[in-house]
């Protein structure tokens, strides 16, 4: 019964259940990027380049066939999901992280010795660690 009583344990530790919470809402936003890259960002890119499907592309030298449009697909693909992401998720959050820290920076305590920079209290009259005096 003790190893019930410890698998128990271990499954409703606080750091697993937010794990299972990460994955559920980092697959939530997976799909939320995909469907904004494939229904709005790659029809774009097909009015621009005339083509959204890249993968028909290739060229041959001696009799080898090279066919690098499936890797300018990936990369496309790559580009534009991690534009999303930084355009659509990094940069509001950064703005809305911005705007949450108003608070006014704490009085200094201490200074900076001017001959050895040891941190030494504003009060100070000499440097604890030199014995120069201070200003």
């Amino acid at each position: 019964m003790k190893m019930g009583q410890n698998f128990k344990a271990f499954l409703i530790r606080g750091n697993m259940v937010d794990l299972a919470i990460a994955v559920v809402i980092g697959a939530a936003f997976g799909a939320v990027v995909t469907a904004l890259v494939s229904d709005f960002i790659t029809p774009l890119i097909a009015a621009i380049a005339g083509s959204a499907d890249f993968s028909a592309l290739d060229f041959k030298v001696s009799g080898s066939t090279f066919r690098y449009g499936h890797f300018v697909n990936a990369v496309i693909s790559f580009v534009t999901v991690a534009a999303a992401v930084f355009f659509f998720v990094i940069v509001p959050l950064n703005k809305l992280m911005a705007r949450s820290r108003k608070e006014a920076p704490a009085d200094p305590t201490t200074k900076k010795c001017t001959e050895c920079l040891s941190v030494i209290p504003l009060e100070a009259r000499r440097c604890m660690c030199c014995t120069s005096v201070q200003a």
